[in-house]
């Protein structure tokens, strides 16, 4: 029962949505309520994605907030009619826990994907045996026998890049990712002959910061940022830790993370200079 009534990620990605846009119009929940005839404590679920809304009801909402615009309409649309959807990940049970199935349906949602990954090569582009082999190097935080199912669902997410108009991926790893011969030597260097392939990709830009570049912006930690408009502007940040993970979606939080990762695109190699390192590095294996 609580897994059903549980927010999903599109429905609190819409809550927060109207809620913003009520404050840009200077309206209050009381205003938005005697909009719909209802409570104020609709309103507020309906913000914090606990409960749905009909789409004669949104469309009484973005009239009442000013909200023209076709496109941002048929965005808002598209959330409020998906929200209550299964994602494909859901037939894994729990095996997927809460914050990952998060984590998926951004990531299935998203127009594009931007990410600083300082350790390892981001989940996106990573071989089987890879995946395989980072999953399994830590206990704590995957147990043993869910291992050959997360790497299924770790190959599976990668439809996102070539569906039909897939998401736009670019990805920004330190040197020492590329080094660390994950899952022995054989392992790394397909893992780095995968990257240089996958980086000829239309929708892919990689890029490599060097070890030369020494202090960075990303000693914040790894972080992914989805886009859900064609504003350049995220609509959501994810982080994860060894125990729990969590997105951000607070516009001076993104902002923060916007600004870092234009400080490593700037810092790192081009995309060519880069696919030239990661094979350099490989033929050193």
């Amino acid at each position: 029962m609580a897994d059903e009534l549980r927010p999903t990620v599109r429905g609190r990605r819409l809550g927060s949505e109207l809620r913003r846009l009520r404050d840009s119009a200077g309206k209050t929940t009381e205003d938005a309520a005697k909009a719909l005839e209802c409570s104020r404590a609709k309103i507020s679920r309906i913000e914090t994605g606990a409960s749905g809304i009909r789409r004669l009801d949104l469309g009484i909402l973005l009239n009442l907030y000013g909200v023209t615009a076709r496109e941002d309409r048929e965005v808002l649309e598209v959330l409020a009619r998906d929200s209550k959807k299964r994602g494909w990940w859901h037939d894994y049970g729990d095996t997927v826990p809460p914050a990952y199935a998060d984590f998926l349906g951004l990531e299935g949602d998203a127009r594009y994907i931007r990410t600083w990954q300082s350790m390892v090569v981001p989940g996106l582009l990573q071989t089987e045996q890879y995946a395989r082999s980072i999953l399994g190097a830590n206990p704590a935080a995957v147990r043993p026998e869910r291992i050959e199912q997360l790497v299924e669902i770790r190959m599976e997410r990668k439809e996102v890049l070539s569906k039909p108009d897939p998401a736009r991926f670019s990805a920004i790893i330190w040197e020492p990712a590329l080094r660390c011969p994950v899952g022995g030597r054989d392992v790394q260097r397909a893992q780095l002959q995968h990257l240089a392939e996958v980086a000829q990709l239309p929708n892919v830009t990689l890029q490599v910061v060097p070890l030369a570049v020494g202090a960075t912006a990303g000693a914040c930690g790894a972080f992914v940022m989805f886009g859900f408009t064609d504003s350049p502007n995220p609509g959501a940040v994810f982080l994860e830790t060894l125990t729990s993970s969590h997105y951000m979606e607070q516009q001076a939080e993104l902002d923060g993370y916007g600004l870092v990762f234009e400080y490593l695109r700037s810092s790192a190699l081009s995309p060519e200079s880069s696919v030239d390192m990661i094979s350099a590095i490989a033929a050193e294996k």
